[in-house]
């Protein structure tokens, strides 16, 4: 069996700039210079900014880290071998779960090799490797310090356990690769899936770069050709080169990071494409399970192997790495469906975590178990557990909850707590605390403790819904119609629509300043120029801001679902009550607000930040469910005791 883990690297052939940003200042301090002839200051500037992209060309292709049966080796861009550690003398692999340090124990001692997404490999091929390979590999929760000297416990105190919850996690996944591996495929769909990512504006941005950059070397020449290069003028200049060396590094940049990412999902094949990174294809035939989750991908921007929160792996029937793809970007969600419904394996991180009814009961504190008829009880000053004559026994003040959380596991109503830090200390099913989540909820809210009810309350505003439906389809028209509650107009709070007048203003004041100093010696001088300069600038500033103001899109919510329309009426898209699964906050890759269709798909992400407080008040004044939907189920009641 000849097993072998190849590290990413830096895809070959990418201009990229060396210290762009000091040589940038540098410029500024080239210009400031009083340098004679004006030819020779103008080479001297325009120099400076060239330089990195010059230093870029000479920068040698890295190498990068292969984990095979001789062991842990790091090529050269050329493969020949410049770190060795070998097979034999590795005794152990250690990687800390939060930074990703690899350590290494050998005969001679301990080595930290440096960090797994560095050196272009991720925890999960990592560790099915070395395993394979016959290498103890244990992955520890924490960081890089629990192996520290100052942190380990007294001679005369017991040794800690380490926390193994990640290599658990990592476990799971193995084993569920190992299930599916010479599984059948069944395609659901044989169409083929497309996904991509929204380059918003980059065209534009990248030609509005580019005008910047010409117009900044053109005031260089400008201020060259006329010969004066009096101490203003060189300032001016100097400037200028600063603005086109800025502008050249923001298009770059805003190039790479918004660089097209897309997916062609069929029964037969996969491609995907990353407009700087490179492509994609592998036959469908040749791929075991795709493991969608966290992972190593190259950064566009730096072109170098970084931790990522969406990556999916592909493994072959020997359980041989076939590819690391991108997905940054892309909805994990829908990424994930789109590979199933194609007859792909799919496995997730928390798939393989099951969680039976007796998940949590073990961090229940001891007393849980020996006080008979023992019970979790509700009053003013927190949460308590009380034996069966009412006396409560161990009690957890309501200064240290930071919130609690009603939902459901396998058909079970379940309870988790946070700490005041944030951090779950309790997670255990209902009927093992013998309380109902509706005496828990209510006796909660009473004494106004922090709880969430996701599922109860869509379920109350989804039959809330359908009751009303169901009297006016009964009742039929009526001669007195009762007029319906009006829509609500939603719009962005004003503490942002001020600071947007702000900022715009602001924006044109400063280049009223900087064009009252360029042209202060045509036009009669620095103040009179300003003086004309700056109300002009401020009246072009708040007149732009006013105007963009004036047809800035809103939310309208009313009964029959949420539209995002201008101020001037025009509906940019509407999603109706029968296609809406839900309106919330979206935390997979950033808190953003989205609209969810029934079975969980994102339809529409709002752009524009409204009054969530507002939003929410209204989505239940007009029956329209807040949160997530709980997709492929219906809307049944929660489960009670």
């Amino acid at each position: 069996m000849n097993l072998e883990l190849i590290g990413l690297r830096a895809p070959a052939r990418r201009l990229r700039p060396v210290a762009a940003g000091p040589f940038a200042l540098v410029s500024l301090v080239v210009a400031l210079l009083p340098i004679r002839p004006p030819g020779l200051w103008l080479a001297a500037v325009v120099v400076c900014n060239v330089v990195p992209w010059l230093l870029g060309l000479r920068e040698s292709r890295p190498g990068r880290w292969r984990l095979s049966k001789n062991g842990l080796e790091r090529l050269a861009a050329d493969d020949t071998v410049l770190e060795a550690y070998e097979l034999s003398r590795v005794e152990e692999f250690a990687v800390t779960a939060e930074d990703g340090m690899l350590t290494i124990f050998h005969r001679f001692g301990v080595t930290v090799a440096g960090s797994l997404p560095e050196m272009g490999f991720d925890p999960l091929t990592f560790y099915i490797t070395a395993r394979r390979l016959g290498i103890t590999t244990h992955v520890i929760d924490g960081d890089r310090s629990v192996f520290e000297d100052d942190n380990l416990p007294p001679d005369d105190e017991a040794p800690r356990a380490l926390g193994r919850r990640a290599e658990e996690r990592l476990r799971d996944q193995e084993a569920a690769l190992l299930a599916v591996a010479h599984e059948p495929r069944v395609a659901v769909r044989t169409d083929a899936g497309r996904l991509a990512t929204t380059a918003t504006a980059w065209r534009r941005t990248t030609a509005l770069g580019v005008l910047l950059t010409l117009i900044a070397l053109t005031m260089v020449a400008r201020t060259a050709v006329e010969g004066g290069l009096e101490f203003g003028s060189r300032m001016m200049g100097g400037l200028w080169a600063l603005a086109g060396g800025v502008a050249v590094l923001a298009v770059r940049r805003r190039r790479l990071k918004g660089a097209p990412l897309t997916w062609n999902i069929t029964p037969s094949e996969l491609r995907v494409r990353h407009a700087t990174v490179g492509e994609w294809r592998v036959r469908a035939d040749a791929v075991a399970a795709a493991v969608v989750g966290p992972g190593t991908a190259i950064d566009p921007l730096s072109g170098r192997p970084a931790a990522d929160q969406t990556v999916v792996t592909l493994f072959g029937h020997r359980l041989e790495v076939l590819a690391r793809l991108p997905a940054r970007g892309l909805d994990a969600f829908q990424l994930t469906h789109a590979l199933d419904e194609r007859g792909y394996h799919v496995i997730t991180p928390d798939q393989g975590a099951l969680r039976p009814s007796e998940y949590g009961l073990a961090g229940l504190p001891e007393i849980f178990s020996r006080v008979p008829g023992g019970r979790l009880v509700v009053d003013d000053d927190g949460i308590g557990w009380a034996d069966g004559a009412g006396d409560v026994i161990l009690r957890m003040p309501r200064d240290r909850i930071g919130g609690m959380e009603l939902l459901t596991v396998d058909g079970h109503a379940w309870l988790r707590m946070y700490d005041d830090e944030g951090d779950e200390f309790l997670a255990a099913p209902l009927s093992m605390l013998r309380i109902s989540r509706t005496d828990l909820r209510d006796a909660a809210r009473r004494v106004q403790l922090p709880i969430t009810d996701a599922e109860y309350d869509a379920y109350v505003n989804a039959a809330f819904h359908g009751s009303m439906t169901h009297l006016e389809l009964v009742a039929g028209p009526s001669p007195e119609k009762p007029k319906p509650l009006p829509a609500a107009q939603l719009d962005v709070p004003p503490r942002t629509r001020a600071l947007a007048y702000g900022v715009t203003a602001t924006l044109c004041e400063l280049v009223a300043v900087l064009g009252s100093l360029w042209l202060r010696v045509d036009l009669g001088g620095f103040w009179t120029v300003l003086a004309w300069a700056a109300p002009s600038g401020l009246a072009l500033g708040l007149a732009g801001a006013w105007l963009y103001d004036r047809n800035r899109p809103q939310l309208r919510v009313s009964a029959s679902g949420i539209a995002s329309v201008t101020r001037l009426g025009r509906t940019e898209w509407s999603v109706t009550r029968q296609a809406l699964g839900g309106v919330g906050i979206d935390e997979a890759e950033a808190p953003r607000l989205v609209v969810w269709s029934p079975a969980g798909r994102v339809l529409r992400r709002v752009s524009f930040p409204p009054d969530l407080t507002e939003l929410r008040r209204a989505c239940e004044r007009h029956g329209l469910p807040w949160g997530p939907p709980d997709a492929g189920h219906g809307a049944a009641p929660p489960p009670e005791l």
